[in-house]
């Protein structure tokens, strides 16, 4: 007994910690943000880098002893290697709106370009910036561009923050937090007290479920003020077009309630007024939607009667600080995101592959059955497994069939979660609340 407890303490400790590089942050970067913007373009069959410009932010808001993030997580990967020494002194897994884009029936058909950026603190001497793209089919990173970085060049662009910001939930030392900071959409002049109280109302929701809500003191969240021309958000699907902001709308893929804004450049160009990790957008609208992607951004309208404000925030925010999948069936409109041979890289979302890799693993004790999606997603008395989804009893940690959109072939850790749908739970299940505290400790610690 003993020795499997032993086994299984290890095999947590291992899926959990990332091997990070010991870089010291003081030897190769300064105390400001280096933007490296770019387009990101192609279709279901090609991808394209096409170098933007590069771009000096006044502020740096990371830990300084997490830099190197070796966990690969997200679509993408970049990395920041000293060109004198050849050594990885930052790296970096995200997700991009374009990886989603061309799984979609769209791809296939046309080419697209987006406007794409990613910060890193400012280098002292020159680098080079690679970039990785996760192929869907083998789960693996490929090359596919890189940049030689002259960090004194002329043509660093100085950024101006120019919007006006407030301070929402502030508790000390940005580089021993997690700085969030929230952005007005679809407010006008006008509305401005109203974008006010939707940020202290993202606060206090957000801060209301756990392990949120034990870590109050170890978020900052800032907002910046950018009023819009008109007010709301455009929603193509009516014919109805707003003069906003950051020109966010609904329908992206052509999905009702997938409310996104394309143009990441712009983004980051209001979230430079304040130091940042983690941007969200607050839209002044009473329509669910909304939408999250893995250290991109996040986004949902402000405005949604009842309950459902607060939990899009939580959800979305999962997929964006944590990398949660959607544990739900259906609702996505794209194809080929998830193979039975590859194992998600997101920790909650499994295809049995590779689930060993994973925390998940451990806080099972290495123990599972899976839950085949034929056996019910509800209580049935009939089941073999009713006890698992008795709502008079505790539900059970495993792995049930049936999450990232797909009935088959991909599994879940739990019956229903935050993560799944949310709407009729307020708990998020035993594996996001691992992910989402180990999380806030890599920020922090």
């Amino acid at each position: 007994m003993k020795s499997n407890l032993l086994l299984s303490a290890l095999l947590l400790l291992i899926t959990i910690l990332p091997a990070r590089a010991q870089v010291k942050f003081d030897d190769y970067f300064l105390e400001k943000t280096m933007r490296f913007d770019y387009y990101h373009a192609g279709d279901a069959r090609s991808e394209y880098f096409f170098f933007d410009e590069v771009i000096e932010e006044p502020y740096w808001a990371g830990n300084k002893h997490y830099l190197v993030d070796d966990r690969e997580m997200g679509n993408h990967l970049f990395k920041i290697i000293d060109k004198a020494s050849g050594k990885v002194i930052y790296q970096r897994g995200y997700s991009t709106l374009f990886a989603e884009w061309v799984c979609t029936p769209e791809a296939k058909q046309t080419s697209k370009a987006m406007p794409e950026g990613v910060t890193f603190p400012y280098p002292k001497n020159d680098v080079i910036i690679e970039f990785y793209t996760r192929q869907n089919n083998t789960g693996k990173f490929l090359k596919k561009f890189s940049y030689d970085i002259d960090v004194d060049s002329y043509f660093v662009r100085k950024a101006k923050p120019a919007y006006e910001t407030f301070d929402v939930h502030y508790t000390g030392n940005p580089a021993k937090r997690v700085d969030i900071v929230l952005i007005a959409e679809g407010y006008t002049e006008a509305n401005k007290q109203a974008f006010i109280d939707a940020c202290k109302g993202f606060a206090d929701d957000f801060f209301s479920y756990a392990p949120y809500s034990e870590n109050r003191n170890n978020f900052n969240i800032r907002a910046v003020w950018t009023p819009s021309q008109e007010s709301g958000v455009s929603i193509p699907g009516e014919r109805l077009w707003r003069n906003t902001a950051l020109n966010a709308h609904y329908y992206t893929f052509d999905s009702e309630r997938y409310q996104m804004i394309e143009d990441y450049q712009s983004i980051l160009d209001v979230a430079s007024c304040v130091p940042y990790e983690i941007i969200y957008i607050l839209t002044n609208s009473q329509k669910y939607g909304g939408g999250g992607i893995y250290n991109f951004y996040g986004i949902s309208a402000a405005n949604i009667p009842g309950p459902s404000t607060r939990k899009t925030y939580s959800h979305e925010f999962g997929h964006l600080f944590v990398g949660l999948g959607d544990e739900y069936v259906g609702g996505a409109e794209m194809s080929d995101l998830y193979f039975p041979n590859v194992e998600p890289w997101e920790p909650n979302i499994t295809t049995l592959t590779n689930l060993e890799a994973k925390s998940w693993y451990a806080l099972m004790n290495g123990k599972y059955e899976p839950v085949k999606r034929e056996d019910g997603d509800k209580f049935n008395p009939n089941s073999p497994n009713a006890e698992r989804y008795n709502p008079n009893k505790p539900w059970q940690l495993g792995v049930y069939e049936g999450a990232g959109y797909l009935e088959k072939t991909v599994y879940r850790p739990w019956p229903n979660c935050m993560m799944n749908w949310f709407h009729t739970v307020d708990v998020y299940c035993p594996v996001c609340q691992h992910e989402i505290q180990q999380t806030i400790d890599l920020f922090t610690k």
